[in-house]
């Protein structure tokens, strides 16, 4: 076994310095065969200091651990080539010479033992001027553990590669803890009792994992915050007819009038009803619901108002309707158009007297209802139609709620889809970057006739489709024509590249028309700008031409305008 101890034994590091190479018209530095970089000390303590102000005290020593054990192995390669023509002892101090020469540490060795055919191995070694540890302690005071992350990294790659089993180092004084210098001793790992505490560090960490895990955290706590809301998670939008409809529906909420609920299929009138029951002194009490289309004409009246036993053949037993079930709460009636003419003069009665008679019957029963109705018929049309009788019409029609459809709120398909996918992506297990640009612009020019529906099932088929990690593209969103699709995208790409005003136009015309607003044509830019920027808001700050302090700025000015707070979805958190 070859063995040093004494500081007198290591050798000047002249020829290594003989091998740093400045080369001033390439700009780049040389050692050996390895560019180099020659940074600020200050500077690299700050990307320091932000790492572990974002990643924290644990996380951020086990990402600097694996860059210096990543540098330490790198220069393990030179000094094993020169320990093939020197001792093992000269070629082994190649590594705390290079990291003197680098200018991180000085390196003193107090003793060191080895040898590599058999794989003993034993060192300590003095650290001076350790810049780590300096500048850990400037910025966060002296700490109660060792801080030289990466010069301790370093040591246990570097002595790894060259003995070529792992070896452990570990800093048993250190200046980030208020000791003078640093002191290190490094043995294989084996040899020391609590290795695995420190060997756990040497691990890569899926931050993605953990950032998935937090995701579907985020996705549950949003739904919670919606349900003591009372609009729900899903009530997402800041378009101008959206807003309208949803401040109806708070207006309403303490209030026993009935409401009528008015759109095209799919735009969300039921969550629009049990938002209303949420948000009302009933939300404790039971709310049910009945479309009215997919009930049997001849069983209607028996759905609605119950059947005594007897009624009619095969009524074996008595059973309470849907207004009984509902007592104290709502009853919500969608499709309540669809309702033949006989159901339609026995609800008018139940709404007036405030009581059920259930079929075969004879005894009247007093109910406690709140009667929400929902169409996506033209009742007028159906009254002058001779098809829906004009009293209940008047006596549905005492506070109206239109909710408009998907192709006038423009503004609100890209939170929609963002917060459809990270529902379905959680429900899934599935990680997904969010959508491509061709995605989004086909999916902001869709005229989407099934309306928010076809939005969420297309992006719940989207993030079925598209593989994990990446990002939904057209085809996993239209199948059937993402090639036409795809082709229109290219040529919109195509067209603003080459000065086109045509989508500006278009733009305007949105803004001016009412389609669109201010407001939500900056968020549509913040949102992609931050997209594009993967999340980083100082990279999306300069992509815009903004400082980050501007762009926190506006991203809580929409957090505070859009309803619900944060139920929009569209803005990110400006404090990430």
């Amino acid at each position: 076994m070859t063995r040093l101890r004494s500081v007198a034994a290591a050798e000047p590091a002249d020829d290594l310095r003989s091998r740093v190479r400045f080369c001033p018209d390439s700009g780049q530095i040389w050692l050996h065969e390895n560019r180099m970089l020659l940074v600020h000390a200050e500077a690299q303590a700050l990307l320091r200091r932000e790492l572990i102000d974002s990643l924290g005290m644990e996380r951020a020593q086990g990402l600097l651990m694996r860059m210096g054990h990543a540098s330490g192995v790198r220069d393990a390669e030179a000094a094993r080539k020169r320990a093939q023509e020197r001792p093992d002892i000269d070629a082994f101090m190649t590594g705390p010479r290079l990291h003197t020469l680098e200018g991180i540490v000085r390196v003193q060795p107090v003793a060191l033992e080895l040898d590599r055919a058999a794989g003993r191995f034993y060192g300590e070694f003095l650290w001076e001027n350790s810049w780590e540890g300096q500048w850990h302690r400037h910025y966060y005071g002296t700490h109660h553990e060792p801080v030289c992350w990466t010069q301790i990294g370093y040591s246990c790659g570097y002595a790894s590669a060259f003995m070529g089993r792992p070896i452990l180092f570990k800093e048993v004084e250190c200046v980030g803890m208020g000791n003078a210098n640093c002191r290190i001793i490094g043995k294989p790992v084996e040899e020391w009792d609590d290795a695995a505490q420190h060997m756990r560090f040497f691990t890569p960490e899926s931050i993605a994992d953990q950032l998935f895990e937090l995701q579907t955290q985020v996705v549950q706590l949003r739904s919670t915050i919606g349900q003591q809301d009372g609009m729900g998670a899903e009530m997402i939008g800041q378009s101008p007819g959206y807003r309208a409809a949803c401040e109806l529906l708070r207006a309403a909420a303490g209030s026993h009038i009935s409401v009528l609920l008015l759109g095209e299929t799919g735009v969300g009138k039921e969550l629009f009803a049990r938002a209303l029951h949420r948000m009302s002194r009933r939300a404790d009490k039971p709310f049910v619901a009945v479309n009215c289309a997919a009930v049997p004409h001849e069983l209607v009246e028996a759905e609605l108002f119950g059947v005594d036993k007897g009624a009619y053949t095969g009524a074996l037993v008595a059973r309470a309707g849907r207004f009984e079930r509902a007592d104290g709460g709502t009853l919500f009636l969608d499709e309540v158009g669809d309702l033949p003419l006989p159901a339609q003069s026995k609800l008018l009665r139940v709404l007036q007297e405030g009581e059920v008679e259930r079929l075969g019957g004879t005894q009247p029963r007093k109910v406690d209802v709140r009667l929400v109705a929902a169409t996506n018929q033209k009742l007028a049309e159906a009254v002058k139609a001779g098809r829906f009788r004009s009293d209940l019409y008047y006596r549905l029609n005492a506070y109206q709620i239109d909710i408009p459809p998907l192709r006038e709120r423009k503004e609100d398909i890209s939170p929609l889809a963002r917060h459809f996918l990270d529902k379905y992506a959680a429900i899934n297990g599935k990680k997904l970057r969010g959508f491509t640009d061709l995605a989004k612009r086909a999916l902001l020019g869709y005229a989407w006739p099934g309306n928010v529906r076809e939005l969420q099932n297309m992006v719940e088929r989207g993030v079925i489709l598209a593989p994990g990690g990446a990002r939904i593209e057209v085809q996993h969103l239209f199948p059937s024509n993402a090639q036409q699709l795809h082709t229109e995208g290219l040529e919109m790409v195509d067209s603003l590249g080459g000065g086109s005003w045509e989508a500006g136009r278009a733009l305007c015309d949105a803004v001016l028309n009412g389609v669109m607003t201010l407001d939500g044509i900056e968020a549509m830019l913040l949102e992609a700008a931050v997209d594009k920027a993967r999340g980083n808001l100082s990279s999306a700050a300069r992509l815009l031409g903004l400082t980050r302090p501007q762009l926190a700025y506006r991203l809580k000015r929409l957090q505070e305008t859009a309803p619900g707070g944060r139920a929009d979805g569209a803005a990110p958190d400006p404090a990430r």
